[in-house]
Protein backbone atom coordinates (compact mmCIF):
# COMPACT_ATOMS: atom_id res chain seq x y z
CA UNK A 1 0.00 0.00 0.00
CA UNK A 2 2.83 2.41 0.89
CA UNK A 3 4.46 1.69 -2.46
CA UNK A 4 1.39 2.62 -4.48
CA UNK A 5 -0.02 5.43 -2.33
CA UNK A 6 2.03 8.28 -3.96
CA UNK A 7 0.96 7.07 -7.40
CA UNK A 8 -2.70 7.01 -6.35
CA UNK A 9 -2.41 10.55 -4.95
CA UNK A 10 -0.80 11.82 -8.15
CA UNK A 11 -3.56 10.29 -10.27
CA UNK A 12 -6.21 11.93 -8.08
CA UNK A 13 -4.43 15.28 -8.37
CA UNK A 14 -4.24 14.88 -12.15
CA UNK A 15 -8.00 14.33 -12.24
CA UNK A 16 -8.54 17.47 -10.16
CA UNK A 17 -6.24 19.51 -12.39
CA UNK A 18 -8.01 18.23 -15.51
CA UNK A 19 -11.53 19.04 -14.32
CA UNK A 20 -10.74 22.54 -13.07
CA UNK A 21 -8.69 23.44 -16.17
CA UNK A 22 -5.81 24.50 -13.96
CA UNK A 23 -3.17 25.68 -16.50
CA UNK A 24 -5.40 28.28 -18.13
CA UNK A 25 -5.99 29.98 -14.76
CA UNK A 26 -2.30 30.24 -13.85
CA UNK A 27 -1.65 33.33 -15.91
CA UNK A 28 -1.30 36.95 -14.83
CA UNK A 29 -3.93 37.98 -17.35
CA UNK A 30 -6.46 35.66 -15.70
CA UNK A 31 -5.52 36.83 -12.20
CA UNK A 32 -5.71 40.47 -13.25
CA UNK A 33 -9.22 39.89 -14.57
CA UNK A 34 -10.50 38.05 -11.49
CA UNK A 35 -8.41 39.59 -8.74
CA UNK A 36 -11.23 41.61 -7.13
CA UNK A 37 -13.45 38.53 -6.90
CA UNK A 38 -10.58 36.48 -5.48
CA UNK A 39 -9.71 39.13 -2.89
CA UNK A 40 -13.37 39.20 -1.83
CA UNK A 41 -13.42 35.43 -1.42
CA UNK A 42 -10.21 35.54 0.65
CA UNK A 43 -11.72 38.18 2.91
CA UNK A 44 -14.96 36.22 3.32
CA UNK A 45 -13.28 32.82 3.76
CA UNK A 46 -10.03 33.40 5.69
CA UNK A 47 -9.56 29.66 6.42
CA UNK A 48 -10.92 27.97 3.31
CA UNK A 49 -9.06 30.08 0.74
CA UNK A 50 -5.56 29.53 2.23
CA UNK A 51 -6.34 25.80 2.40
CA UNK A 52 -7.35 25.80 -1.27
CA UNK A 53 -4.21 27.74 -2.18
CA UNK A 54 -2.03 25.17 -0.41
CA UNK A 55 -3.89 22.34 -2.17
CA UNK A 56 -3.39 24.08 -5.50
CA UNK A 57 0.33 24.43 -4.83
CA UNK A 58 0.54 20.74 -3.92
CA UNK A 59 -1.12 19.83 -7.22
CA UNK A 60 1.19 22.02 -9.28
CA UNK A 61 4.39 20.75 -7.63
CA UNK A 62 3.47 17.07 -7.42
CA UNK A 63 2.46 17.01 -11.09
CA UNK A 64 5.48 19.13 -12.12
CA UNK A 65 3.16 21.62 -13.81
CA UNK A 66 4.40 25.06 -14.88
CA UNK A 67 3.21 27.91 -12.70
CA UNK A 68 5.02 27.43 -9.39
CA UNK A 69 6.79 30.80 -9.61
CA UNK A 70 3.57 32.56 -10.51
CA UNK A 71 1.77 30.92 -7.59
CA UNK A 72 4.50 32.03 -5.19
CA UNK A 73 4.18 35.62 -6.37
CA UNK A 74 0.40 35.39 -6.05
CA UNK A 75 0.77 34.02 -2.53
CA UNK A 76 2.49 37.24 -1.55
CA UNK A 77 -0.10 39.31 -3.40
CA UNK A 78 -3.22 37.67 -1.98
CA UNK A 79 -2.12 36.73 1.55
CA UNK A 80 0.77 39.13 2.25
CA UNK A 81 3.93 38.39 4.23
CA UNK A 82 4.50 36.18 6.16
CA UNK A 83 1.36 34.15 5.47
CA UNK A 84 1.71 33.94 1.71
CA UNK A 85 5.26 32.59 1.96
CA UNK A 86 4.22 30.17 4.73
CA UNK A 87 1.44 28.68 2.59
CA UNK A 88 3.87 28.34 -0.31
CA UNK A 89 6.42 26.51 1.86
CA UNK A 90 3.78 24.08 3.15
CA UNK A 91 2.36 23.36 -0.30
CA UNK A 92 5.72 23.05 -2.01
CA UNK A 93 7.14 20.74 0.65
CA UNK A 94 4.15 18.39 0.57
CA UNK A 95 3.99 18.40 -3.23
CA UNK A 96 7.73 17.77 -3.58
CA UNK A 97 7.54 14.93 -1.05
CA UNK A 98 4.73 13.27 -3.00
CA UNK A 99 6.68 13.25 -6.27
CA UNK A 100 9.83 12.15 -4.39
CA UNK A 101 8.00 9.14 -2.95
CA UNK A 102 6.43 8.43 -6.33
CA UNK A 103 9.92 8.23 -7.85
CA UNK A 104 10.50 5.22 -5.58
CA UNK A 105 7.40 3.40 -6.81
CA UNK A 106 6.17 2.12 -10.14
CA UNK A 107 6.74 5.60 -11.57
CA UNK A 108 10.45 5.42 -10.81
CA UNK A 109 11.50 4.09 -14.20
CA UNK A 110 9.48 6.69 -16.08
CA UNK A 111 10.75 9.56 -13.93
CA UNK A 112 14.35 8.36 -14.19
CA UNK A 113 14.01 8.36 -17.98
CA UNK A 114 12.57 11.88 -17.86
CA UNK A 115 15.52 13.07 -15.79
CA UNK A 116 17.93 11.72 -18.41
CA UNK A 117 21.60 12.78 -18.32
CA UNK A 118 21.00 15.31 -15.54
CA UNK A 119 21.24 12.52 -12.97
CA UNK A 120 24.85 11.81 -13.86
CA UNK A 121 25.75 15.46 -13.27
CA UNK A 122 24.14 15.38 -9.83
CA UNK A 123 25.51 12.04 -8.66
CA UNK A 124 28.78 13.33 -7.19
CA UNK A 125 27.10 16.00 -5.09
CA UNK A 126 24.61 13.62 -3.51
CA UNK A 127 27.29 11.03 -2.76
CA UNK A 128 29.58 13.53 -0.97
CA UNK A 129 27.05 15.32 1.23
CA UNK A 130 23.39 14.77 0.36
CA UNK A 131 21.92 17.26 2.85
CA UNK A 132 24.20 20.20 2.00
CA UNK A 133 24.00 19.51 -1.72
CA UNK A 134 20.20 19.39 -1.65
CA UNK A 135 20.09 22.63 0.33
CA UNK A 136 22.35 24.22 -2.26
CA UNK A 137 20.12 23.05 -5.10
CA UNK A 138 17.09 24.48 -3.32
CA UNK A 139 18.77 27.85 -2.82
CA UNK A 140 20.11 28.14 -6.36
CA UNK A 141 18.11 26.70 -9.28
CA UNK A 142 20.98 25.09 -11.20
CA UNK A 143 18.52 22.41 -12.26
CA UNK A 144 14.73 22.55 -12.79
CA UNK A 145 12.67 22.35 -9.61
CA UNK A 146 10.92 19.15 -10.72
CA UNK A 147 14.29 17.48 -11.30
CA UNK A 148 15.56 18.37 -7.83
CA UNK A 149 12.32 16.90 -6.46
CA UNK A 150 12.87 13.45 -7.95
CA UNK A 151 16.67 13.10 -8.24
CA UNK A 152 17.27 12.38 -4.52
CA UNK A 153 15.04 9.32 -4.79
CA UNK A 154 17.55 7.72 -7.16
CA UNK A 155 20.50 8.33 -4.83
CA UNK A 156 19.01 6.76 -1.69
CA UNK A 157 18.47 10.03 0.13
CA UNK A 158 16.47 9.39 3.29
CA UNK A 159 12.89 10.68 3.31
CA UNK A 160 13.47 12.58 6.57
CA UNK A 161 16.55 14.29 5.11
CA UNK A 162 14.67 15.13 1.93
CA UNK A 163 11.73 16.69 3.77
CA UNK A 164 13.71 18.94 6.14
CA UNK A 165 16.20 20.11 3.49
CA UNK A 166 13.34 20.86 1.11
CA UNK A 167 11.39 22.79 3.72
CA UNK A 168 14.41 24.77 4.94
CA UNK A 169 15.92 25.21 1.50
CA UNK A 170 12.86 26.83 -0.07
CA UNK A 171 12.22 29.27 2.80
CA UNK A 172 14.49 32.11 1.52
CA UNK A 173 13.31 31.90 -2.08
CA UNK A 174 9.66 31.63 -1.03
CA UNK A 175 9.90 34.75 1.10
CA UNK A 176 11.78 36.70 -1.57
CA UNK A 177 9.29 35.78 -4.28
CA UNK A 178 6.27 36.32 -2.05
CA UNK A 179 7.64 39.71 -0.98
CA UNK A 180 8.06 40.61 -4.63
CA UNK A 181 4.52 39.42 -5.31
CA UNK A 182 3.11 41.75 -2.67
CA UNK A 183 3.86 44.59 -5.08
CA UNK A 184 1.72 43.19 -7.88
CA UNK A 185 -1.24 45.32 -6.82
CA UNK A 186 0.48 48.49 -8.03
CA UNK A 187 1.32 46.85 -11.36
CA UNK A 188 -2.29 45.74 -11.86
CA UNK A 189 -3.71 49.12 -10.87
CA UNK A 190 -1.41 51.01 -13.23
CA UNK A 191 -2.35 48.69 -16.08
CA UNK A 192 1.24 47.66 -16.71
CA UNK A 193 2.27 44.38 -18.30
CA UNK A 194 3.91 41.94 -15.93
CA UNK A 195 7.59 41.09 -16.22
CA UNK A 196 9.94 39.49 -13.69
CA UNK A 197 12.20 42.55 -13.94
CA UNK A 198 9.34 44.65 -12.61
CA UNK A 199 9.21 42.78 -9.28
CA UNK A 200 12.80 41.62 -8.77
CA UNK A 201 15.95 43.60 -8.24
CA UNK A 202 19.68 42.99 -7.97
CA UNK A 203 19.66 42.99 -4.17
CA UNK A 204 17.14 40.13 -4.01
CA UNK A 205 19.09 38.00 -6.49
CA UNK A 206 22.35 38.72 -4.66
CA UNK A 207 20.79 37.63 -1.36
CA UNK A 208 19.80 34.28 -2.85
CA UNK A 209 23.32 33.71 -4.16
CA UNK A 210 24.80 34.42 -0.71
CA UNK A 211 22.39 31.94 0.87
CA UNK A 212 23.39 29.29 -1.64
CA UNK A 213 27.07 29.82 -0.90
CA UNK A 214 26.32 29.57 2.81
CA UNK A 215 24.78 26.12 2.25
CA UNK A 216 28.11 24.91 0.85
CA UNK A 217 30.00 25.60 4.10
CA UNK A 218 29.48 22.06 5.50
CA UNK A 219 30.97 20.57 2.32
CA UNK A 220 34.01 22.86 2.53
CA UNK A 221 34.53 22.03 6.21
CA UNK A 222 34.32 18.31 5.46
CA UNK A 223 36.82 18.66 2.65
CA UNK A 224 39.28 20.60 4.83
CA UNK A 225 39.07 17.96 7.54
CA UNK A 226 39.64 15.22 4.98
CA UNK A 227 42.69 17.00 3.56
CA UNK A 228 44.15 17.38 7.03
Amino acid sequence: MKKWLPLVIIILLMIIAYFVGLPKYLTFESIKTHREALLTQIENHPVLMPALFILLYIVVVSLSLPGGTILTLLGGFFFKIPWGATYVIIGATIGATIIFLAARTALGGLLRKKAGPFLKKMEGGFQKNAASYLLFLRFIPLFPFWLVNIAPAFFNVKTKTYIWTTCVGIIPGSYVYAQAGSGLGAIFEEGKSFSFNSVFNTQMNFALVLLALFSLIPILVKKLRHDR
